[in-house]
């Protein structure tokens, strides 16, 4: 049948792969080649694949083989398509010098909680869905001659988990809203109607990708989508190799209407399991038309989001017993189709046959249903006669009668008290993200959410968002410099405040996740799945990156792996107001087996040196005081900063004068002057500072001089507390050269 060729794709492979010495039209190397490109739909492109299998032949003697791969779910039965179709299309490959990578998504069924969410239960299934591949006759399912790699998913994302997890954020941070809710077809949805989770599950199949280092990805139509995405995360991550997409055709339903077979509709399709008497009953039964019928939208049960891409090729008919004659008995080399006294060895014939009424609807059927029988009674008779397939075959009969009825969905996550991090009831801050210039303000609001702690909490938690931070792109998601970020904050934290820090428990988030990985990330799905992606971006819009929805979920999952008995947040943080919002709502309508946390809002000082409008006309840097500021910094921003005479609205000098010298080091504010203009005076309170000032009794050279010794001694201890430590020394360095 035709292929579809992506002319914008198809000049690329030049920059894919080495150049070689092969001759193109080698035999083996055409033949090898049609073999493959027969097996999809579409390919993007001929060319990268040509040149792939070019590579291959010449590499290692001819023993390199290249890599495709592609993904099931063993939660269910198996249609005609996933086992014979399949099957039919992995010997064409693997007998052409590929491998097929099988990702056996046991770790999705188990975060669907199929089967019970027993995951033991689910490996059985995928057993036997292995072993209907294998009696399909698919070559190579012993992995002995390195032909079809079976991939466990719940085994190599957690042994992995420290290589899978990253490479999944760091694929989201490079795309916004609108480009993942393009893949959403992958799970039938409209692009109205998403949960938040479902913007997860493209990301992690592109992920999938990589993780599996594919040279082909060869799903179906369906999945081009998700598929082109992982060639777009190439271009932005500046990959050379990307993944070549070989897709392959989609089945109708046996239905009028339906653009694809349907697990949930049984008469929808042929299961390899079907009985000679159910192929048919389902074929007598299905649509067949052989002139052009329109059908009702309302007719259509699969009406989704893409539909329009379902299928690549023009079909006017839709005739799924065409389509099934096509695709199934007529897919294998050398394989023919009896009708009506005559057989086929071409579709092409069979199909203006029918249409010229020279082969009636009845005969059509009664030459696909034999042709069918004869397929799946090899499967049948090794479900009957091998003792291991039907040993696994009544095991899965067994679970599925086990699991009719409502879903109880398992509560799953990770638990940082079990892990040792700890204790549940604690009082948890959750540490900004990382700045390459971080600020005196962001270390003051830290601390005031820390001193919040209730007397009654299981100690003060001091948690650091590195995931999160990277899939939100701070510090433009470079490790080295969030880090570095990470190190001089918490020195400055130290050096300010060294009694108070002594009391807090410092845990990184992927250190705490790296200690249980496969429940955490189920959590954080899990929260997803409550939640319309509408709720979780609030107000981010589609063109902003996707990251931020990851971000927001992991922080409701973080927040059940805390346990706390009381989160901080500051009151200016507006996006730590929707974090908090999620949680609360999460706790209460997800019914969490959990002590609902206290939400503390502080309210914090602001240490801004200049009025909104005097910002507009200074540089950054000048508007806050930073941590690496050098003492001479200290002194000529405190003399710029704005202090209007007898305004105690806005007066920077009090705010940082109070702040630094009476709430944290508890300490009386100092004015040193001279007996003409009223001698040196000591304030205790704020309220008096505020009070002196208001009425003219405070100077504001007096009051400026003042705080410039007190931020001067601030910086200057939160400066030695650096160059005493090399880590921090060395982050500090790091942050420079970063900003350069």
């Amino acid at each position: 049948f035709a292929i579809i060729v992506s002319p914008a794709m198809t000049s690329e492979a030049t920059d894919q792969t080495p150049k070689l010495s092969i001759d193109d039209n080698s035999e083996q190397l055409q033949r090898n080649f049609e073999s493959v490109l027969s097996v999809g739909e579409e390919c993007i492109s001929p060319d990268e694949l040509r040149s792939l299998m070019k590579f291959c032949l010449e590499a290692d003697g001819g023993g390199k083989r290249f890599n495709c791969y592609d993904g099931f779910e063993p939660s269910g039965r198996m249609h005609i398509a996933q086992g014979v179709f399949k099957a039919m299309n992995v010997n064409k490959i693997t007998n052409s010098g590929g491998t097929f990578t099988f990702w056996v998504a046991d770790w999705f069924a188990l975060m669907n909680d199929k089967m019970g969410g027993d995951l033991a239960k689910i490996k059985v299934v995928g057993k036997y869905l292995i072993e209907v591949w294998r009696a399909a006759g698919m070559e190579g399912t012993d992995g002995l001659e390195g032909k079809v790699v079976f991939k466990w998913a719940s085994d190599e994302i957690c042994d992995n988990a420290a290589t899978y997890w990253p490479m999944m954020l760091d694929i989201a941070r490079r795309f916004n809203v609108t480009r993942i809710k393009k893949c959403c077809q992958i799970m039938g949805r409209l692009e109205g109607s998403l949960t938040a989770a479902q913007v997860l599950y493209p990301l992690m199949q592109c992920t999938d990708v990589f993780f599996l280092k594919a040279d082909v990805c060869q799903l179906g139509v369906d999945q081009r989508k998700v598929n082109m995405l992982a060639r777009e995360y190439c271009d932005a991550a500046k990959r050379k190799r990307k993944p070549i997409i070989l897709s392959h055709h989609m089945l109708y339903g046996l239905k009028a209407g339906q653009e694809k077979m349907s697990k949930s509709d049984p008469d929808s399709a042929i299961f390899m399991e079907d009985s000679a008497d159910d192929v048919e009953r389902k074929i007598r039964n299905a649509y067949c038309p052989n002139v052009p019928v329109a059908v009702s939208k309302k007719d259509n049960e699969d009406d989704d989001a893409g539909k329009e891409s379902m299928h690549l090729l023009v079909d006017d008919l839709k005739n799924p017993c065409l389509d099934y004659v096509e695709h199934i008995v007529l897919c294998p080399p050398g394989s023919s189709f009896a009708a009506a006294g005559k057989t086929f060895d071409n579709f092409a014939e069979v199909r203006a046959a029918f249409i010229r009424g020279l082969i009636s609807e009845d005969q059509l059927k009664d030459g696909l249903i034999a042709s069918l029988n004869k397929l799946l009674e090899p499967v049948r008779k090794h479900f009957m006669e091998d003792d291991n397939a039907k040993t696994l075959l009544e095991q899965v009969r067994h679970f599925k009668k086990e699991s009719t009825g409502a879903v109880i969905r398992t509560f799953r996550r990770l638990d940082c008290e079990a892990a040792g991090f700890f204790r549940a009831g604690c009082h948890v801050v959750f540490l900004p993200r990382p700045d390459p210039n971080p600020t005196l303000q962001s270390t003051l609001d830290v601390l005031s959410q820390i001193r919040a702690a209730p007397e009654d909490a299981n100690g003060t938690v001091l948690y650091l968002s590195d995931w999160s931070a990277t899939v939100t792109n701070a510090c433009a998601a470079d490790p080295k410099a969030m880090a570095a970020s990470f190190t001089v904050m918490l020195t400055a934290l130290r050096a300010i405040a060294p009694e108070v820090m002594k009391q807090v428990t410092v845990v990184k988030q992927s250190e705490a996740i790296l200690k249980d990985p496969s429940n955490y990330w189920i959590s954080v799905i899990n929260v997803g799945r409550l939640f319309s992606l509408d709720t979780v971006q609030a107000d981010n819009k589609d063109a902003d990156g996707v990251g931020v929805i990851i971000a927001r979920l992991m922080g409701v999952a973080d927040a059940m792996a805390c346990s706390p008995s009381s989160i901080a947040f500051s009151a200016s943080d507006k996006s730590g107001k929707i974090a908090v919002n999620l949680i609360q709502k999460y706790f209460a309508e997800a019914s969490v087996p959990l002590p609902m946390p206290t939400i503390l809002e502080i309210s914090v000082v602001d240490l801004s040196l200049h009025t909104r409008t005097e910002v507009a006309h200074i540089t950054e840097n000048d508007a806050y005081f930073l941590l690496d500021d050098p003492n001479v910094h200290g002194k000529s921003k405190m003399k710029k900063a704005f202090c209007e005479p007898g305004n105690v609205i806005y007066c920077p000098p009090i705010a940082l004068a109070c702040a630094f010298q009476m709430d944290l080091a508890g300490k009386s504010v100092n004015i040193s002057r001279s007996e003409e203009n009223g001698g040196n005076v000591s304030y205790q309170m704020k309220e008096e500072v505020e009070r002196d000032f208001e009425l003219g009794a405070l100077h504001p050279g007096d009051l400026k001089s003042c705080a410039t010794k007190i931020i001067v001694e601030v910086i200057g201890n939160i400066s030695k507390a650096i160059k005493a430590d090399k880590a921090s020394a060395q982050a500090a360095k790091s942050l420079k050269a970063f900003i350069k």
